[in-house]
């Protein structure tokens, strides 16, 4: 044994026969912990016993930051529960945590990893032990891009990423239902080029999805023409939040058009406009779109509306193009006091032609 893990296990060793030396490690910033501290080979308690008076006694007397630790429990029939000892390290500036299990985490059914680094390879493997997981949540650093994460989750059904990304493998989550995507401007799963659609190839059971393109405008290449569809129609998904869209020019108008027309079987539409420039662009060529069909849309909700063009041309197209409508929503409200909507442009809006003749606009400010 290393003499610094040696140090970690004699000084919790000490504090458990002694109450002399107890405070002699409880600000201890480093800790190791295996099995060499519950073998009972002349007692007979169970180990996982004495594991969990080692941890009660941890969690009752440390003081100060653990920022490494170090736990070794593959010698053991069965992992104990040890979510508060995990919550604990969460809580005390934890900066290196490593774990060594019998089986994996059996029983877990939540899962939300934030600010940290592990590698892709590893991930992928913590999340196919956790049989029974029901949601994952990840947040990985601006500052680091991820490779390809491969996501096994049988039981999975809500999953919560944000960050840079090169792409995310759905390899099995038949009961995925609700989906949110953060992308970091740089991600390669980006709206620009779409590279983010083939993440719903196996979203069979997908209904709900937030997407959220952290206020990356698109900017297109001279030779780039404007993007009609994604790869493939998503027919199952009935909710869609597109959240932060800047809308500057048609080209940008386009691929949000795009986005919302390969889910046909949409229900809910919920888009909040990010703040871009209002001045004048080209009229976006409707032709593109004339048989492009929402016929299951029932309700949508745009965030702050500001009245530019493209805002004005995003809502007329909907408006046009759902026959299904029951209710349009424009909430002009913005939290930012130097902004605000263009005099008259919900006046405008209320006398576009509806395809629904049940359809309501209204404002909100």
């Amino acid at each position: 044994m290393p003499p610094k893990r040696r140090k970690h296990c004699q000084a919790v060793r000490t504090s458990i026969l002694s109450k002399k030396w107890r405070y002699h490690w409880c600000r201890i910033t480093e800790l190791n912990l295996d099995s060499r501290l519950w073998e009972t080979k002349m007692d007979k308690l169970y180990p996982t016993v004495k594991f969990t008076k080692i941890i009660y006694q941890i969690l009752s007397l440390h003081e100060g930051p653990i920022t490494k630790f170090s736990l070794d429990i593959a010698a053991l029939k069965s992992c104990p529960n040890i979510d508060n000892f995990i919550h604990f390290l969460s809580r005390n500036d934890i900066q290196q945590l490593v774990l060594e299990l019998p089986w994996g985490f059996d029983k877990l059914i939540s899962l939300k990893l934030c600010d940290v680094t592990i590698p892709p390879e590893l991930l992928g493997s913590l999340i196919s032990q956790c049989p029974l997981l029901d949601n994952l949540e990840l947040e990985i650093s601006e500052d680091s891009l991820s490779d390809v994460i491969e996501i096994n989750a049988p039981k999975l059904r809500s999953f919560d990423f944000t960050g840079n990304i090169t792409f995310i493998c759905l390899m099995n989550v038949p009961l995925l239902a609700e989906v949110s995507l953060s992308l970091y401007q740089g991600s390669s799963m980006e709206a620009d080029n779409f590279f983010f659609a083939m993440f719903f190839e196996s979203c069979t059971a997908l209904e709900r999805l937030f997407l959220h393109f952290n206020g990356s405008e698109i900017e297109p290449e001279d030779d780039d023409e404007v993007a009609m569809r994604l790869p493939f129609d998503v027919n199952c998904v009935k909710y869609l939040y597109l959240r932060f869209l800047i809308l500057e020019e048609s080209y940008d108008l386009s691929h949000v058009l795009c986005c919302i027309r390969s889910f046909p079987y949409l229900e809910y539409l919920e888009i909040q406009v990010g703040f871009g420039d209002a001045g004048s662009v080209e009229s976006l060529e409707l032709e593109h779109f004339t048989d492009m069909t929402l016929n299951h849309l029932r309700e949508i909700k745009v965030e702050r509306f500001e009245g530019t063009p493209p805002e004005m041309q995003l809502v007329e197209l909907l408006l046009a193009k759902s026959p299904g409508l029951v209710r349009m929503l424009i909430d002009t409200w913005i939290p930012d006091d130097t902004i605000v909507s263009r005099p008259g442009a919900f006046t405008e809006v209320s006398k576009f032609w509806r395809a629904s003749p049940k359809a309501q606009v209204v404002h909100k400010s």
